[in-house]
């Protein structure tokens, strides 16, 4: 599918409101009309078809890419990677299952997003918990539920209550909030302007007096980002697609439902988690060694 460059691209320079008004011009589709466009990519590799798919979605990718604000990351490469994996939805979807390209192409826009958020974080690491992961991507939408989402240290109570309803200790909800509410967000982060504003590492600071120490540890922060997105090549699209579902999704995704969507029973796809997982490690670890570098077991 490489006929997409006339497709609209959300940009810094063109602004997000105007992107929006962009797409809201591509129709929706009919179930009869989505099913046989998806009959023609499906049959004949027809990529006009394919592309009438995805232009009726765009507007679907960017909600969905909307509610991933507040990570320190840019909101139109955040979009643009939704796009990616509306595209990839689009190229596997198979109109003859029964069910609707929305229910089948929000996984592949998820996930697509996620991995970007993998790449781009390194606050997001392999050694971390399935419970920490679940903190650092709903973080933003408990403190809005306690309404404490403009505080900067939460209070004790609010501190205890998201502990309770996210399964982590409070010592994690507190650091996980000072780590996205400061130095810890992305250091390709905009601060001011969006049209040419300061980057957050143009204004991080060393607490410490070794100013050396800092830039050494932002190299070894930029090293494991370019060793995780290469490392993740070793997964196949199931593998990394189960594997962001069930460790990364915002509400994650049970095995029984993942079991209905790929047609196979429940322990398959923990099996395919684990494997993927453990896989995903390996590929770390040893490109790290290659690297002289330390991956936590």
């Amino acid at each position: 599918m490489s006929t997409y460059t006339n497709l609209p691209a959300p940009s810094p320079e063109q602004g997000l409101n105007r992107y929006l008004q962009e797409i809201r011009k591509f129709p929706l589709l009919e179930p009869e009309e989505e099913y046989m466009l998806a009959k023609r990519w499906v049959d004949h590799q027809d990529s006009g078809a394919a592309h009438q798919m995805v232009t009726s979605h765009l507007r679907l990718a960017a909600k969905i890419a909307m509610g991933y604000r507040g990570y320190g990351l840019p909101q139109a490469e955040v979009i643009s990677e939704a796009n990616v994996g509306l595209m990839q939805a689009v190229k596997r979807f198979d109109p003859e299952k029964g069910f609707r390209l929305a229910t089948y192409a929000m996984w592949w826009i998820r996930a697509s997003i996620q991995e970007y958020i993998l790449r781009s974080w390194s606050l997001v690491k392999l050694g971390t918990t399935s419970a920490q992961k679940k903190l650092f991507f709903n973080l933003r939408k408990a403190k809005a539920k306690v309404g404490a989402l403009e505080e900067g240290d939460l209070r004790p109570e609010n501190v205890a209550r998201i502990a309770t309803d996210l399964n982590v200790s409070e010592s994690e909800v507190i650091d996980m909030n000072r780590r996205l509410s400061g130095s810890d967000a992305s250091l390709n982060a905009t601060v001011g302007s969006e049209d040419g504003g300061a980057q957050w590492q143009d204004w991080l600071e060393d607490e410490d007096s070794d100013q050396a120490e800092a830039y050494e540890e932002k190299d070894e922060l930029d090293a494991r980002r370019a060793l995780l997105a290469q490392a993740l090549s070793v997964l196949n699209d199931r593998e990394k697609d189960v594997l962001m579902q069930r460790r990364l999704s915002e509400e994650p995704v049970t095995l029984e439902d993942l079991s209905e969507s790929y047609g196979v029973s429940r322990e398959r796809i923990r099996q395919i988690e684990v494997r993927a997982f453990e896989k995903l490690q390996a590929r770390m670890r040893e490109l790290a060694k290659g690297k002289g570098m330390l991956i936590p077991a």
